[in-house]
């Protein structure tokens, strides 16, 4: 997939993804812990696409090493911002990462946040996490 088309329909998602929370109580003008995901099956490049995401200014957490189903074996880690849910903040992030992605020849696989709002009525918070992929809750 051409990195413009990569890039449109991030775009998209990042709106149903903010507007999924929003519509289900989550606090607008809270701070969230945004992860934005990545992974290769090199290393080396993995690792040099944590360097460039840091040098943008993310936290990058270690990678990971993760077996895929078919017995693939791959790494990953996730660069970390922290700011409001907005959609121009969250485009322009996406911009960079995947323009990053490409040129480090690593996958960008979207980003996750987490519900933010009133944690007396939920009894699993920890399991409230937006991903990506799915756009709705774990």
């Amino acid at each position: 997939m051409s990195i413009e088309r990569q890039l449109k329909e991030q775009l998209a998602e990042n709106r149903e993804i903010v507007e999924a929370l929003i519509a289900d109580g989550s606090e607008p003008d809270a701070e969230y812990t945004i992860e934005h995901h990545f992974s290769s099956s090199n290393f080396d490049r993995l690792e040099k696409a944590a360097v460039d995401a840091f040098k943008l200014g993310f936290e990058v957490n270690d990678a990971e090493e993760m077996e895929l189903d078919d017995g693939e074996i791959i790494f990953c880690f996730d660069a970390i911002a922290y700011h409001k849910l907005e959609v121009p903040l969250l485009d322009k992030a996406c911009e960079q990462l995947l323009a990053l992605a490409a040129k480090q020849k690593v996958d960008y696989d979207g980003w996750g946040t987490y519900f933010v709002g009133d944690v007396e009525d939920d009894e699993d918070e920890d399991d409230d996490e937006y991903d990506e992929d799915s756009a709705q809750m774990h």
